[in-house]
């Protein structure tokens, strides 16, 4: 599943750059992702670190993941990026995004929020997620 689900990162990071000529990348934090003598900062290690990539750059995506020369102000980096540790592909340009939870747990509450098929699920209710850019939607019935 992690190697499809891989696959499909990788496809739809190459069908937004083939439309608009560059594609936004989210980066969790983790041992196997190597940028560089720069490393992440405090805040990209709670956070993620987003990456730019475009048409003219040099990078090569292989099964193990992407290995680039990024700019980070005047240093190039040399990087490689587990494509596990990828948690979004956006483009702003196209306003889409795909995005993968990074956290185990709020995967599982929201599975267990969804209502049994063939149950009708009541109006959304929308959470806001504290300290996140998320919007959780509950499915589950007003008690």
């Amino acid at each position: 599943m992690a190697r499809d689900l891989n696959d499909l990162k990788k496809q739809i990071f190459n069908e937004m750059l083939d439309l608009t000529g560059r594609v936004f990348i989210v980066v969790r934090y983790a041992d196997t992702v190597v940028i560089g003598n720069r490393g992440f900062l405090p805040e990209e290690k709670e956070r993620g670190l987003v990456l730019v990539f475009n048409r003219m750059m040099q990078f090569d995506w292989d099964e193990t993941g992407i290995h680039a020369s990024l700019g980070f102000g005047p240093k190039i980096e040399k990087c490689f990026v587990p494509p596990d540790e990828i948690t979004a592909v956006f483009s702003p340009e196209l306003a889409a995004q795909f995005v993968i939870s990074s956290d185990q747990k709020e995967l599982s509450e929201i599975k267990t929020k969804t209502p049994a098929a063939g149950k009708k699920a009541d109006k959304p209710i929308l959470k806001a997620v504290p300290d996140k850019k998320v919007v959780k939607v509950d499915f589950s019935k007003k008690k």
